[in-house]
């Protein structure tokens, strides 16, 4: 503003010889009017925000911190999944609202954020067509991530309009029709996908863009993929032809047998289009039979997954989050195991087999076996042991009232074994892990609810910019809820990081809340669950934090001293004053010590290793984790 202002005063200078004060007046004029016009647009950030959490259903209440009552200037860049331009500016950048739950229509109200540079709505459970007018609701965006909902409907035109877009995810929906072939004037595109869904016709031409991309859709043609006049289609009917028209048996017994040839290769490639492709991809591969997999990681085809998650469909999804979607793969002999997706990670492939090597000799009782991996072009897949009780927070916090609620000697059991195995990954494992990724959905749990951590040694595999310091960047790693607030202020993830994700996970067993929205908190409170249980302890009101379904069963003493632990591990102000995880897994196993949950119960000699040189150690580990 300033230089348009200048601009403007020396331009009046050399037109005329205006006296100061003129030039005065005229600069203030100038000031106000652009300040009118920028203050309209603060407002409008505020009313674009409020439209969306009016037009979308919420039902996991995560929207909760978006309050409109506060006043204060720049409120709105505390709001979950909102990014300004200013942390005192009520100005948008960016909107990431990703796995949250939310259902409803494209909003339309993001015409209001007028300075919006990426918008990030994937894997919800939002529907219907995208507005003709996308230009006018989303014109400058750089990233528009809509992946893995259920949008329909042909896909806008007027996309093509939106001129700095570099990334533009639309798959895994239920799109029809044609991809408007003027998408190819979008030049700056780098990563373009719309792979999975109902698509036909040619595609455009994106010079950079693979046939990856475009995965999954039964009726698409053109470069990457095939030919659109591909002469596979004129063969079958000169073949077909003949066979009408011949005289002879023999030809028709040839004509009748192309016939039934050709049918098997269509239906083979409705049923998985893309599968002889990617597995065309794999070079040097061999097929891995169910027998192999208690070898440490060995590589698999891509076939053999495709064709035991249905082609990595959306009803074999069992659990989401930052890394990637998981799958269950269900094999021709009965047996299951678990898939890993990851998100787009820009490692290549000797760098990411490495990785798997250091990632597949990691072992231990409370950690989920990686068994294998897959790598072709941008796919990199992750194969584990099937874990037949899901997730913690799936039995935490339970949809339907066909499960029980845990009893508190299975949430302990869960606690100590977790602890357990988060320690080792701290104290014993060489190289030294921090995992940067912990919530109650990383952790797994068997068919006899045994704890299984997931996800271990993959935030900094999945972050391409940071490849010696263990850092966030942007608020990349860690759902919401579970990280430190420390990284805000330094951006360096440590031990004790862990340890306050972990304490939420330990509120979460104790309380039965989620760590971003509390049931028994009254409706003015708009904070989280560590917030809330700070204004209990103020209060010495710790008690009515337990879960109600723990109360009354004996178990209180046990439950409390749980609750305190947990309190000291998500203390915000001096990070260093938590407990380390060696000392979290001994406090918890000492509590829980009269269940005997393990045959095992070694005490682990850690290391005299303090929480700066465990940091060190991470970062000039020259064996990746």
């Amino acid at each position: 503003m300033l230089k348009i202002l200048n601009l403007t005063l020396q331009k009046a200078k050399g037109t005329s010889r205006m006296p100061l004060n003129s030039r005065t007046i005229i600069l203030v004029f100038l000031w106000m009017l652009i300040s009118s016009r920028y203050s309209n647009a603060v407002q409008s950030d505020i009313d674009c925000l409020r439209s969306i959490k009016q037009s979308l259903q919420d039902p996991q209440n995560l929207l909760t911190t978006w309050d409109f009552s506060n006043t204060t200037e720049g409120f709105i860049c505390r709001f979950t999944g909102v990014e300004c331009w200013h942390i005192d500016e009520s100005k948008v950048l960016n909107i990431r609202l990703s796995d949250m739950g939310l259902k409803g229509r494209f909003p339309m109200g993001l015409k209001n954020c007028t300075a919006l540079t990426g918008l990030d709505l994937s894997s919800n459970n939002l529907d219907g067509p995208l507005p003709n007018n996308m230009t006018d609701v989303v014109q400058f965006v750089t990233s528009l991530d809509l992946s893995f909902n259920s949008f329909s409907g042909e896909i806008p035109a007027s996309i093509s309009d939106c001129s700095f877009l570099n990334v533009l995810k639309l798959d895994h929906n239920q799109f029809t029709g044609q991809i408007p072939l003027n998408l190819s004037k979008l030049d700056r595109i780098k990563d373009f996908n719309v792979a999975n869904n109902r698509l036909t016709g040619q595609v455009p031409n994106f010079p950079n863009v693979s046939a990856d991309s475009y995965a999954g859709n039964l009726g698409l043609c053109g470069k990457p993929l095939t030919p659109c006049e591909g002469s596979k289609k004129k063969q079958s009917g000169v073949i077909i032809g003949a066979a009408i028209g011949g005289a002879t048996f023999a030809v028709l017994i040839i004509g009748v047998g192309m016939m039934f040839f050709m049918h098997k290769v269509v239906r083979k490639k409705e049923e998985d289009p893309d599968e002889n492709k990617w597995a065309r991809s794999i070079k040097g591969t061999k097929t891995i039979k169910l027998s192999m997999f208690d070898n440490p990681v060995s590589k698999m085809r891509l076939s053999d997954l495709m064709k035991a998650t249905n082609s990595f469909s959306k009803s074999n999804i069992i659990g989401s989050g930052r890394t990637g979607s998981l799958y269950k793969a269900i094999f021709e002999d009965g047996s299951s195991l678990m898939i890993k997706r990851l998100q787009d990670t820009q490692h290549s492939e000797k760098e990411f087999a490495s990785e798997m090597a250091t990632l597949g000799s990691v072992k231990h009782r409370n950690l989920v076996p990686l068994l294998g991996f897959c790598v072709t072009k941008q796919e990199r897949l992750l194969v584990y042991k099937y874990m037949a009780n899901g997730t913690l927070h799936d039995n935490l916090h339970l949809v339907t009232d066909e499960k029980k609620h845990m009893e508190w000697s299975m949430r302990l059991k869960v606690a100590v074994g977790a602890a357990k195995g988060f320690a080792w990954l701290h104290h014993n494992c060489n190289p030294r892990i921090l995992h940067r990724n912990i919530s109650s959905k990383c952790i797994l749990l068997d068919h006899e609810f045994e704890p299984k951590i997931s996800d271990f040694g993959l935030a900094r595999l999945m972050n391409p910019v940071d490849t010696h310091l263990s850092t966030f960047v942007n608020g990349e790693f860690g759902d919401i809820g579970y990280v430190a607030p420390e990284y805000a202020r330094t951006l360096v993830a440590t031990p004790k990081g862990d340890v306050y994700s972990f304490g939420v996970v330990l509120l979460e067993l104790v309380t039965g809340e989620k760590p971003t929205h509390v049931s028994k908190a009254p409706e003015s409170f708009k904070g989280n669950l560590v917030e809330w249980m700070s204004i209990l302890s103020a209060e010495s009101k710790l008690h009515d934090a337990i879960d109600d379904s723990l109360v009354g069963k004996g178990v209180e003493n046990e439950v409390f001293q749980v609750l305190k632990l947990a309190c000291n591990c998500v203390l915000p102000d001096n990070h260093k004053e938590r407990p380390t995880m060696f000392e979290v897994y001994q406090l918890l196993r000492a509590i829980g010590q009269h269940y005997h949950f393990s045959a095992d119960d070694e005490i682990m000699m850690p290391t005299d290793v303090g929480d700066g040189d465990i940091e060190l150690i991470v970062s000039r580990e020259t064996r990746k984790y």
